[in-house]
């Protein structure tokens, strides 16, 4: 899509900012991101050779940082008591 065809596109959308062909690559990838698609689909779907040239498109949202979960809220933590001791530590 040519710049003059996005502007007009822009134009009739109502948008009053510059928008450009790079503009909609990045809201393409964005919203993919904020979709749940990964950075290597998101790589494939751009064309790009390297995951580095993907990832200047990509700022992330902070909705999107936040939805991501810590890996230590998959740890379960057992009470001392529910705890199976070796049997070398019992001997003692």
């Amino acid at each position: 899509m040519s710049g003059q065809a996005v502007n007009d596109a822009a134009k009739r959308a109502g948008i009053a900012k510059r928008v450009s062909p790079h503009t909609l690559r990045h809201c393409f990838a964005t919203h993919m991101l904020e979709a749940g698609a990964d950075l290597r689909t998101i790589q494939v779907l751009l064309g790009h050779a390297k995951l580095s040239d993907t990832t200047v498109y990509l700022h992330l949202s902070r909705r999107h940082l936040q939805a991501v979960p810590s890996p230590l809220e998959a740890i379960e933590v057992s009470r001392p008591d529910e705890v199976k001791r070796s049997r070398r530590l019992m001997k003692r």
